[in-house]
């Protein structure tokens, strides 16, 4: 049931729209937060924390089924216990705009995590907002020339 992670630089995306379902926030949360080595945390590991956490059952298998939309309504306790091992407020799950809010943070920390994304960050703290701009503008021409390469064009 546990994917294995996938190696190399790429931070997955996060989407967590307005009208997200409980079993997309549960699986963004399972692709951006990871292990300091950037593994994905497995079912059981996390199961396991959550079963410390309430004292509750909670099984790998159970966790499989919310994050991939098998079974969609778990107790509040069984929420508590996800928010905190995956360090995000309860109302991640319930609230579609500030879920949002929080997918896109989520988004960033797990580009952040990615040593080459965050030597150029911090080295284009010291340009000046034309200098940023230009940078933003040449990401945007590599990125489409990229997806167009890949034969993903729009």
């Amino acid at each position: 049931m546990d994917e294995p992670a996938t190696a190399g630089p790429q931070t997955p995306a996060v989407t967590a729209p307005s009208d997200s379902t409980l079993a997309e926030r549960i699986d963004a949360l399972f692709r951006v937060v990871r292990r300091p080595n950037r593994e994905q945390y497995s079912h059981e590991e996390v199961a396991r924390a959550c079963r410390e956490a309430t004292g509750e059952s909670f099984s790998a298998t159970y966790l499989w089924q919310l994050r991939t939309g098998r079974r969609d309504n778990p107790t509040k306790r069984h929420l508590e216990a996800l928010a905190q091992f995956f360090s995000v407020p309860v109302w991640y799950f319930f609230d579609d705009v500030r879920g949002a809010e929080i997918a896109k943070e989520l988004e960033l920390l797990g580009a952040l995590r990615d040593a080459e994304v965050r030597s150029v960050a911090l080295r284009a703290v010291n340009l000046s907002p034309e200098g940023v701009g230009t940078i933003s503008d040449m990401i945007d021409v590599i990125a489409r020339r990229e997806r167009d390469t890949n034969g993903s064009g729009p």
